[in-house]
Parts: C-alpha cells; structure tokens; sequence
C-alpha cells in the first residue's frame, strides 16, 4: 500500500507541476500580447527602402507611448499602418485583423518612413541646388543612401493638419508619399494611422543600436509669425 499510495502521490505532484508550468507560460504570452500591443512592439523589416538607416532583415523596437505626451516630429522614423494610403482597405477580416494587431499573425499592411512633413509644412523638391526645401528652407538630409538624389520625382506640397509626408532614406527604391500624388490624401499619411516611434535596432548585434530622429527646420507657421514681425 504504502508504494501505491507514493506513486499516486508522485504522479498528482507531476502533474501539477506540469499545469503550473502551463499556466506560467500562458500568463507570460498573454502579458507579451498585451506589451507588444500598448507599449512596445517589435517589427521585421522586409525591404530596404529605408537604407542604411534601417537594412532589410534588421528586427526594430517600436515606441507606441511616442505620440501620447508629444506631437509626431520631423525627422522622426515611424511605423504607421498603411491601408487607405499605401495600400488599399481591402476585405475586413476580424479575426485576421485582431491576430495582427497582437502580432500572432505576419503584418504586411506596416510600413516604415522618415517624417519629412507635418501639419502645416510646405514640402517640396527640388530646390536650385537639388535639394528638398521644407517652409522655403534646403534640408541637408544626411541620412540618405549614398549616391541618391533627394528625389527624381518633383513635388510641391503643403501637408494639412492632422497628417504627415513621409519618405524612405533609400530615395531611389522607396515608395512613399510620392507615390500616392493623385491619390485621395495627395501623398499624406493619418497620423491616427501611425503604430509608434523606431527607437533602436534590436537585431542584428553588429547592428543593434539607437535610431536618431533628426531635427530639422521651422514650421510654416513660425516662418510666417517671423515674417510678420520683420
């Protein structure tokens, strides 16, 4: 009896261990679901239209507490949710779109951009030195890829409140707002459509590290208070 009674006993321990380790598991999944959808995600990068700030296959943090204590800046690299401007809405799936926005299923509606422009900006290429001018003034942009012009497209542009342009630092390859001129929006991005700020590179190591945002000129309006007080 006495045998029988310690093997049921050691099976009853084994297996609470067992749904212990289960449960913990469960609990650490679901607290990572919850991380990854209100604080901080974690994004592949597929193409390399944002070289060589950001290189195809490279693993990034994604600040999504950024835009709650401060507004989107210019030269900031966000990720925004792409539908209804780079790509159309397409199908509504419910549960396709919940498993994506708790990144259980692959994302392929998210894309990565430097702000060039935000509300009130007057965004446009290319001045006579070839480069972009944001509110009249030429942008020295050296994060661009080496040997890309700033574009081959020319645009003028004045970007409406509550939205962003955006473009790759591999000008060349990267589709961006230019692509979408024409377009309902003319080439701007929701800002409501914006996931989070890039804050560094995770993966690769040889990589990993901060990633800049970049200040870069007045707005629209202090060039015009400027202006009226000249």
């Amino acid at each position: 009896m006495a045998e029988q009674f310690s093997a049921s006993s050691g099976r009853r321990s084994l297996f609470r261990g067992w749904r212990l380790g289960v449960l913990i598991l469960a609990l650490a999944a679901v607290i990572a679901i919850i991380v990854r959808a209100t604080i901080i995600d974690f994004v592949y990068v597929s193409s390399g239209s944002m070289e060589p700030t950001l290189g195809v296959d490279d693993r990034i943090s994604v600040n999504r507490l950024a835009y709650q204590s401060e507004s989107i800046q210019r030269g900031d690299v966000v990720v925004f949710d792409g539908r209804g401007s780079m790509l159309s809405y397409g199908d509504s799936n419910l549960i396709l779109d919940f498993l994506r926005s708790v990144r259980l299923a692959g994302d392929d509606t998210l894309f990565v951009k430097r702000v060039i422009g935000v509300g009130g900006d007057h965004v446009s290429c290319c001045g006579t030195d070839g480069k972009l001018t944001l509110n009249g003034e030429p942008l020295t942009e050296d994060y661009l890829y080496p040997d890309d012009a700033p574009s081959e497209q020319k645009f003028d542009v004045i970007v409406p409140e509550g939205r962003i342009w955006v473009m790759g630092d591999h000008r060349s390859i990267s589709e961006d707002s230019r692509a979408l001129l024409g377009r309902p929006g003319g080439g701007m991005i929701d800002v409501d459509r914006v996931i989070g700020r890039v804050d560094r590179i995770i993966l690769p190591w040889e990589r990993a590290g901060h990633v800049a945002s970049l200040p870069m000129s007045a707005t629209s309006r202090e060039l015009e208070d400027d202006q009226a007080h000249g």
